[in-house]
């Protein structure tokens, strides 16, 4: 395989989040392409809580997806939205705009004394939403468009968890723009908040949301060691589905793209342990009714889905309504025939820092080349440890 280079990105974006309206920010961007060979571009989108840094390119062993598939030929954007990583983050360096309710992990640091838990908010509202999380892709498609050379490129897709939420009714609304979409343990709700009239993407509400205080009066809420390794015991139903000392290595980058949050919460022989910001998000658009809107997905938009058998995030009870999650769902939702989807055996939410990320890392290869994986370029199989495919339909 090829060398790689690696080049930072700042790019230069109108906000349409209403916390910082019109002002021109920074969003991070980082490349990873082999040093020679044609421009093959891809961009990756990081989910709901960790930065796409931390997701796609943790300098550990083989775990950089981003470098896996730069050597493979491609050329890669890691792009992280407002409120995330090391993109700009508005209303978010203030610890009194932590969820009111978190307010004690932050002792002692940065503040000895904080207002109680049911004070508001300094900023009582949420920070993104769908709409201005779309307008950023765009905004980074066209910059990648430049500086590749070709305008009129169409640009592969690759997001994971919550990112389905962004990349999924991106690709609907601007097909022209997109090759493939390959969505990595797709958060998707079937009976996922309509739009304003149902059948488009217009925002349902004004914007900023408030409330409930409980769930929209804050723009961040905080994340923490423990609370990783306790969301990932959940998936571990196999002895060896992650190396030793691999939680370690992900909180360490995690903190590495949040300077701000790394300093926060209590302190460990007299150095703060950190605590990761997580931008409180208002989506919308991305449900049984959209999906098949313009019968865009799965035509000229071919779509790949991957899973983890263990994942216990992307299956959840009907009964949950909004948080009623579906990776099933979603594969049948999609109108057109070239859909592919694939559950793996021993593998959970985490599946990006998971030994079975070395799956992932040849299906989507496979995926890139051609949108076709193992010669199939539809339906949905279980992969066994032993590469087995057995249909699931």
């Amino acid at each position: 395989m090829a060398s790689t280079i690696s080049k930072d990105h700042y790019v230069e974006h109108k906000s349409t989040i209403p916390a910082n309206d019109g002002q021109v920010v920074n969003l991070f961007v980082r490349e990873r392409r082999s040093a020679s060979g044609p421009r093959k571009p891809v961009l990756m989108l990081h989910g709901r809580s960790v930065p796409a840094l931390a997701g796609f390119d943790l300098q550990f062993k083989q775990y950089s997806w981003a470098e896996e598939l730069a050597k493979a030929g491609y050329d890669v954007f890691v792009m992280e939205l407002q409120g995330s990583g090391l993109s700009n983050r508005p209303k978010m360096d203030d610890p009194l705009n932590v969820n009111p309710a978190q307010r004690p992990l932050l002792h002692p640091n940065p503040i000895a004394s904080l207002p109680p838990a049911g004070d508001p908010a300094k900023y009582a509202f949420q920070i993104n939403n769908s709409q201005s999380d779309w307008d950023e892709v765009d905004t980074v498609v066209e910059h990648i468009r430049k500086e590749i050379g070709d305008p009129g490129a169409k640009i592969d897709l690759i997001g994971w968890s919550a990112a389905s939420q962004v990349f999924g009714p991106y690709a609907i609304q601007h097909p022209t723009k997109v090759a493939g979409l390959f969505l990595v343990a797709p958060i998707f709700p079937p009976n996922g908040r309509q739009s304003k009239t149902g059948t488009d993407f217009g925002a349902p509400v004004a914007l900023p949301v408030g409330t409930p205080a409980a769930a929209f009066g804050f723009p961040m809420t905080v994340a923490s060691k423990a609370g990783l390794e306790a969301s990932w015991a959940n998936d571990l139903k196999c002895p060896d589905q992650r190396e030793n000392g691999i939680v370690d290595e992900v909180w360490k980058a995690i903190l590495g793209a949040d300077p701000v949050g790394a300093t926060w919460g209590g302190t460990t022989a007299g150095a703060p342990t950190g605590l990761s910001r997580v931008r409180n998000s208002y989506w919308w658009g991305w449900n049984t009714t959209t999906v098949p809107l313009h019968n865009v997905l799965g035509t000229s938009v071919p779509v790949c889905i991957v899973y983890g058998a263990h994942d216990s995030i992307v299956n959840t009870d009907p009964s949950l309504g909004l948080l009623h999650f579906s990776v099933p769902a979603l594969y049948k939702a999609i109108p057109g025939p070239n859909k592919l989807m694939f559950r793996l055996s021993c593998a959970g939410h985490q599946i990006v820092w998971e030994r079975a990320s070395k799956h992932l890392h040849t299906i989507s290869e496979h995926w890139l080349d051609k949108h076709k994986v193992y010669g199939e370029q539809a339906g949905s199989f279980d992969r066994d440890e032993d590469g087995v495919l057995t249909p699931m339909e």
